[in-house]
C-alpha cells in the first residue's frame, strides 16, 4: 500500500500550485520488492505526516507519490520521466537502485528535477559535474572503510578477507577499502565477488575462510551479510566478522542469523543502536524521538529509515523557502547544513553526497539485536 502509485496533484483552480497554497508532491521511485526500499517509504509517509502537521509550510501541504521501478533502470527512467514532467513535484527520492539513478541522471539535469539518492553506491553523486541535481544520503565508501580500517588495525589484524559484491556498490567499496587498509599498513585482503541477490554464497565464503584470515569484512547489501555469517560459521570461521555501513537494515537480526552473527562488528549511525544513547544534545533528542515515531507506527525500526527522512526534511525546507521553484530548490539542498537524523550532513557545490563521517560509529551485535559499541 505505501508504494502503490498516486495520481498527480494540482491546485483548486485546476493548475498545479507554484508557491502559494496547495499540495506539493515529494515523488520516490522505489522497488515493491525491496525491504529496504519499502522502509523508505514508510519513513518517507511518516516524516510527510509529521512534516504536516508541523505547520512548517503554512498553507501547504506535502503528499507523497511513488512509483514501481522492479530494480529496471528503464523503469526507473520512465518513472522519474514522468515525475519531473508533473509542475506539482518539487523533488524526486530514489531508493536502493544505484543502477537506476546513475541511468538517469542526464535526465534529471535536463529537466532540472533535485533528486536525492538514497542507494549506496558512491556513483550516484560522482562526477559531480555530471550530477548537478542529484545529491545523496547514504555512508561514503571512503568513510565506511576507513572507520574499518582503524577497527581492524586497532585488532592488530594482519591477514583480512573481504566479501563483497560484483555492482556498482561492491566494486566501489571494495576499492575503498582496499586503500584504507594500505594507509593502516594492513597489505592488500584476500577477496572474491559474489552476485547481487544471490541464493547460495557457502562456496565464496568456504574459500576465504580457508585462508584462515584474522577477520572477514563483509560488503553485500543487508539480504546477503547475514548469509555470509551463517556461512562463515558453518565452515568453522570462528574469528570476527566486520560489516560495513550497506549491510545494515533492522535493529532486530532474523532469528536463523543471530548465532552467527552474535559479537559481528558493523559500521553504521547512532540511529540504529539510538537506545544507547544520551539524549545530551537536541539533534540527539531528535533521533531518540523518531526511532519511538517510526517503531510505534510500524512496529520496529529499519536502520536506514533515517535517510529517507532526512531527504524528506530537506526538501520540505527548501519548499518552505522557495515554494516550487526546482532551480532555488537545488540551490538550497547543496548549501545545507544539517543535524539530521542519520547524523551531520553538509552539502556542497563540490560535495553531493554529503553524510559527515562522523555520523558513523561501532555497531555491535548482540542477543539479535544492534548495540553501540564499547
Amino acid at each position: 500500500m505505501l508504494l502503490a502509485g498516486a495520481a498527480g496533484c494540482t491546485s483548486d483552480d485546476g493548475t498545479p500550485d507554484s508557491g502559494g497554497a496547495g499540495v506539493v508532491v515529494i515523488a520516490a521511485d522505489l522497488n515493491n520488492s525491496s525491504p529496504i526500499d519499502v522502509a523508505y517509504a514508510r519513513a518517507l509517509q511518516l516524516r510527510i505526516e509529521q512534516i504536516n502537521a508541523s505547520g512548517q509550510l503554512g498553507d501547504r501541504q506535502l503528499r507523497l507519490e511513488t512509483q514501481d521501478n522492479r530494480n529496471d533502470p528503464t523503469a526507473s527512467l520512465r518513472n522519474i520521466s514522468t515525475f519531473a514532467d508533473n509542475p506539482a513535484v518539487a523533488a524526486v527520492v530514489t531508493g536502493s537502485c544505484d543502477r537506476c539513478v546513475v541511468g538517469a541522471a542526464k535526465t534529471i539535469n535536463d529537466k532540472t528535477v533535485p533528486t536525492i539518492a538514497l542507494a549506496a553506491s558512491d556513483e550516484v553523486t560522482s562526477p559531480v559535474e555530471d550530477r548537478q541535481y542529484v545529491f545523496k544520503l547514504n555512508p561514503n565508501s571512503a568513510d565506511s572503510a576507513a572507520a574499518l580500517a582503524t577497527e581492524l588495525n586497532r585488532a592488530k589484524a594482519k591477514k583480512v578477507a573481504v566479501l563483497y559484491t560484483s555492482d556498482l556498490y561492491g566494486n566501489g567499496a571494495y576499492k575503498a577499502l582496499q586503500a584504507a587498509l594500505r594507509g593502516v599498513g594492513i597489505p592488500a585482503p584476500a577477496s572474491r565477488s559474489v552476485k547481487p541477490g544471490a541464493s547460495d554464497i557457502a562456496q565464496a565464503v568456504g574459500t576465504l575462510t580457508d585462508a584462515e584470515p584474522d577477520a572477514l569484512v563483509v560488503l553485500t547489501p543487508p539480504d546477503l551479510a547475514p548469509m555470509a555469517a551463517t556461512s562463515a560459521r558453518a565452515a568453522n570461521f570462528r574469528k570476527q566478522i566486520y560489516f560495513d555501513a550497506a549491510s545494515a537494515s533492522d535493529l532486530f537480526i532474523t532469528k536463523d542469523a543471530v548465532s552467527a552473527t552474535n559479537n559481528a562488528t558493523m559500521v553504521f549511525t547512532q540511529i540504529l543502536a539510538i537506545d544507547d544513547v544520551i539524549a545530551t544534545t537536541p539533534a540527539k533528542s531528535s533521533r531518540k524521538q523518531w526511532f519511538r515515531d517510526y517503531t510505534s507506527r510500524y512496529g520496529s525500526y529499519s536502520g536506514v529509515a533515517s535517510f529517507a527522512a532526512d531527504a524528506a526534511d530537506l526538501i520540505a525546507d527548501a519548499v518552505a523557502r522557495v515554494g516550487l521553484d526546482r532551480p532555488r530548490i537545488r540551490e538550497i539542498i547543496e548549501t545545507s547544513q544539517v543535524d539530521g537524523l542519520s547524523g551531520p550532513i553538509r552539502l556542497t557545490p563540490d560535495n553531493h553526497s554529503g553524510l559527515m563521517p562522523q555520523a558513523l560509529t561501532m555497531l555491535v551485535a548482540r542477543s539479535g539485536r544492534w548495540r553501540l559499541a564499547s
